[in-house]
């Protein structure tokens, strides 16, 4: 059964949802003024395979993602450039659905914008007026913390601690510091609505209560972003949502970590502020940055904890995944010998129950992709002794199943790395220039090599064997390997 980390109550709790296998879920998505960067790659694709799991667990999912789509961010970068906020949204939001596809997150069931429920959001403002949690200043309305006793219950904070190092905006017309708006007045070059309370906008807050509301209902399954919204929008959802219905507004609250750049918090004002795009473009990987690359480096890391982003982390990522593929094209080759097969069934059914043993607590991404590598390695071994066409058939189907649970393993072609190998190994970079065949290997540089895997076969030093299969792949080398442990190559 799923347990899953709340954040409400600061503790892993069985997973049970409102509607029998169906669960309503709710991420807060971007605020489209610019191009996502990767924390907002983090959080999309951690929900993505909570929502995968749920799927494959038999659940049906109803997902639920915003655009924030009017905020001072986007109104800023509309004067800067002379257009209307629409142009501004409309191109950001085009851009974030071409990173998502790149990264291979999938479209939520509904994807609102704050714009397109303005009805909504002064229903739910007039609601909380009318029950006295809130208050009209002039054109602004103002929802009053002090009114809702269980404020700071998620981020477990007291109300009078708050105030102790918060930002909180100088207005002397609140009735309290922490107040926040439900809805300000317009001013001159703003997008603006007309309301009772005259011309104006929605604040951040209550646009996603009105949109999750409006989607899913007064009280649904899950609510979730990074940890960066706990407080204040997220406590401030509860306060206006909670207060306005009197219900519980989201049963499970769950949040993801931070990114750091090479073990430094990610931040314009340090220069190590990457997007999404620019990490698919980056020059030390010409051609080479793939969607499952980047979601086996980001699901490495399990999804509460903080995450390091760093070349080399990506590197390793890619590194692995070339384990795996060289492994699926073995599995590709045809081979009537069958001795393995038995032994192939077990070690599916083993990966089977590890992998739903790993997911079911608290969606362990390390966990699984460790279940991965060691029926990776338990394949390689039974491919050495043979097996049937059919079984190899069923070894990559297994990947292919569980894999798409993390959106991996479903490529059917797979750029190896082009890194060169290392000074201990027999071939060097400059072999092969004074041999000629700068980046291919002449066919004595194959045949040592091919003599060095099978010698390190003999000693059943397997993990030295993948390592040259992995390297003479990368040079564009296939390996088949006979069950009376003869191998031969071709290119």
């Amino acid at each position: 059964m799923l347990s899953i980390y709340n954040t409400l109550t600061g503790k892993k709790e069985p997973f049970q949802s409102l509607q029998l296998k169906t669960v309503r879920m709710y991420v807060c998505g971007v605020t489209v003024y610019d191009y996502c960067h990767i924390g907002h790659a983090r959080s999309a694709l951690v929900f993505d395979v909570i929502r995968r799991y749920l799927e494959f667990s038999g659940y049906q999912v109803d997902f639920v993602k915003n655009f924030t789509d009017v905020d001072d961010k986007i109104i800023k970068r509309a004067n800067e450039r002379g257009v209307s906020c629409d142009v501004i949204t409309a191109e950001y939001i085009e851009a974030y659905y071409q990173d998502m596809g790149k990264l291979g997150v999938r479209r939520a069931t509904n994807e609102p914008k704050a714009t397109q429920h303005m009805a909504e959001i002064i229903e739910l403002v007039a609601t909380l007026i009318q029950k006295g949690l809130a208050y009209q200043v002039a054109g602004d309305v103002y929802f009053q913390v002090d009114k809702y006793p269980a404020y700071g219950r998620l981020s477990k904070r007291k109300l009078e601690d708050l105030l102790a190092g918060a930002r909180v905006d100088v207005d002397e017309r609140k009735r309290h510091p922490m107040d926040f708006a439900l809805w300000k007045s317009s001013k001159p070059g703003e997008p603006s609505w007309e309301s009772p309370w005259g011309p104006g906008r929605p604040g951040w807050h209550i646009e996603c209560s009105a949109m999750s509301m409006r989607h899913l209902g007064e009280t649904f399954d899950i609510h979730g972003g990074g940890m960066d919204l706990i407080f204040p929008h997220h406590e401030n959802e509860i306060a206006q949502s909670c207060g306005a219905t009197g219900k519980e507004f989201a049963r499970y609250w769950v949040h993801n970590g931070f990114v750091q750049i090479n073990q430094e918090k990610m931040s314009k004002s340090l220069g190590n502020f990457f997007t999404i795009r620019e990490i698919f473009e980056k020059s030390e990987w010409p051609d080479d940055i793939t969607g499952e690359m980047l979601r086996y480096f980001l699901l490495a890391t399990h999804y509460r904890g903080p995450l390091d982003f760093s070349d080399h982390a990506i590197q390793e990522a890619k590194q692995a995944l070339d384990g795996f593929y060289d492994l699926f094209h073995r599995l590709a080759e045809v081979e009537s010998q069958s001795t393995g097969d038995q032994r192939l069934g077990e070690a599916i059914r083993r990966v089977r129950e590890q992998f739903t043993q790993a997911m079911n607590d608290d969606l362990n991404t390390p966990m699984a992709l460790a279940a991965f590598q060691k029926l990776r390695s338990d394949v390689n071994k039974l491919v050495e002794q043979g097996l049937s066409t059919q079984a190899r058939q069923q070894a990559r189907a297994a990947f292919r199943e569980l894999g798409s649970v993390m959106g991996l393993f479903q490529l059917d072609t797979w750029r190896f790395n082009p890194v060169r190998i290392q000074e201990s190994q027999i071939i060097s970079v400059q072999d092969e220039e004074r041999a000629g065949v700068k980046g291919s290997l002449s066919d004595t540089n194959i045949d040592s090599k091919l003599a060095e895997r099978n010698e390190a076969r003999k000693q059943k030093d397997f993990k030295k064997a993948d390592e040259i299969r992995q390297f003479l792949a990368s040079h564009g080398i296939v390996i088949e390997d006979k069950p009376d442990g003869t191998s031969r190559w071709k290119r």
